[in-house]
């Protein structure tokens, strides 16, 4: 796999100087005349070349991986820092340019990324293993439903898992109706079956977590169909399942000491003769009977028995991640994906990591009132409810009652930019995995931060 920053001796004295710049101010003394021609004063996105390197701007300092720009607008070529503004650590400027050099080009050519050289092989392995995982993320995300259906995403987690030496096991088909009844009804339409992936990597140590990422390798709707406009982005309803595996490769590859487990619940929401239907009831593995208001909200039917599952063995911590409503970017955009936890130190952490690092999330809570908006008539349970309010709260509070008395953490992530910004093209993104990950190296006390 291509690295993004390297480290050489001699390329490093020939690359290209790059200034990272919050200001007019701040340009070198000799560029300010070329910087004054181009109407370059430092902002956010700008490029500016001068006669001994490429001015990057900064803005006013609140994205940390300004520097992205750089790599993503550069040509193919050898570059390296030559200086940063007051605020701006090396890590996080390396990183930026890191992420910037993604390019998807499993369907056309695509132009070289540039790389960038530093003289600290601790940081470039760390930067380069973030971004790997990062990357991993995009390319599920972005690849099509055609080529990501659920046997592709379970090769890819297969892949994942045995890199890094962990367990794998999928359970498949048919075989899910009897444990598993609510992935067995969400994904028993499609061409290709539904299944639940399972690996397991330890750590040496005894904290546990297992984390649970929503494949919905593409949702059509089912019967509840969804217009045209709204099926247009659906290849990305697996972008939970896409930045579980991430992270999962960023946890194993860098060794926390954690024990790890992972479930992928994989369907694709189609409509056919066997589709589920609006009004049907099934009964839950955890035992609780759902009936189907609405057979769009499909997302947490999968979740609710990958959930149960883990419960089973009680982990100290389980985590859910799910591209689960449009309730959430009505109420947050696309930037901030909301975090929902019975553990408040937890969510505390993970938002303040994210704030740092330019991964922001929002804390939002389990209003467990609103549970009364998923009563049924004849079931348990609803799936959906009626009402138009709280729509990602509710859903939150859906996905809990599987988790127990456990401590249970819940994202309702984008996974996709809608427009580029300096280290995040456009398309598929790995929201909260490098959030997450800071938030558990600091727990866990390692070296990675």
């Amino acid at each position: 796999m291509t690295l993004p920053i390297i480290v050489d001796t001699e390329r490093f004295s020939q690359a290209a100087n790059l200034f990272l710049i919050g200001s007019a101010d701040e340009v070198p003394s000799a560029a300010r005349e070329a910087a004054k021609l181009q109407q370059f004063q430092g902002e956010l996105d700008q490029l500016c070349y001068v006669d001994g390197g490429i001015l990057v701007g900064a803005g006013d300092g609140s994205d940390p991986l300004a520097l992205g720009t750089a790599a993503m607008r550069l040509p193919e070529g050898d570059y390296r820092i030559e200086a940063l503004p007051s605020g701006y650590t090396l890590e996080n400027a390396v990183l930026g340019f890191a992420l910037g050099t993604y390019r998807f080009s499993r369907y056309r050519k695509s132009s070289t990324p540039p790389v960038l050289l530093i003289d600290d092989a601790d940081l470039a392995e760390r930067v380069n293993s973030k971004a790997h995982a990062v990357f991993l993320t995009r390319d599920l995300v972005n690849t099509p439903a055609d080529d990501m259906g659920p046997d592709a995403l379970e090769a890819a987690a297969r892949d994942v898992a045995e890199r890094a030496g962990a367990s794998f096991s999928v359970i498949t088909g048919e075989a899910l109706k009897e444990g598993f009844p609510l992935i067995h009804a969400v994904g028993r339409a499609a061409a290709i079956p539904p299944r639940l992936m399972d690996f397991r990597w330890s750590g040496g140590d005894r904290h546990s977590l297992t984390l649970v990422g929503k494949g919905v390798c593409f949702d059509s709707g089912g019967l509840n169909l969804k217009p045209g406009k709204g099926m247009a982005l659906m290849k990305k309803d697996m972008g939970g399942a896409a930045t579980t595996l991430g992270l999962a490769q960023l946890i194993m590859e860098s060794g926390l000491p954690i024990n790890l487990r992972v479930l992928i619940p994989a369907v694709e929401n189609a409509v056919s003769g066997s589709a589920f239907r609006p009004g049907d009831v099934f009964k839950s593995r955890e035992g609780q009977t759902v009936e189907i208001s609405n057979t769009d909200g499909e997302g947490r039917l999968i979740l609710a028995d990958a959930i149960a599952y883990a419960a089973e063995e009680s982990p100290d911590r389980i985590l859910s991640l799910a591209t689960l409503t449009g309730a959430a970017r009505v109420a947050l955009g696309p930037d901030l994906p909301p975090i929902y936890s019975t553990d408040e130190a937890f969510q505390k952490r993970i938002c303040e990591a994210g704030m740092d690092i330019g991964d922001p999330l929002w804390p939002m809570p389990f209003w467990d009132r609103y549970s009364d908006y998923l009563c049924s008539d004849i079931a348990d349970m609803n799936n959906v409810p009626s009402t138009p309010f709280a729509g990602s709260i509710i859903a939150a509070v859906f996905l809990k009652r599987f988790a127990g008395p456990l401590n249970f953490t819940h994202i309702d992530t984008y996974a996709w930019m809608p427009s580029a910004r300096p280290g995040r093209p456009k398309g598929g993104e790995a929201l909260t995995l490098r959030a997450l990950y800071r938030a558990l190296a600091d727990e866990f006390s390692t070296d990675w931060q």
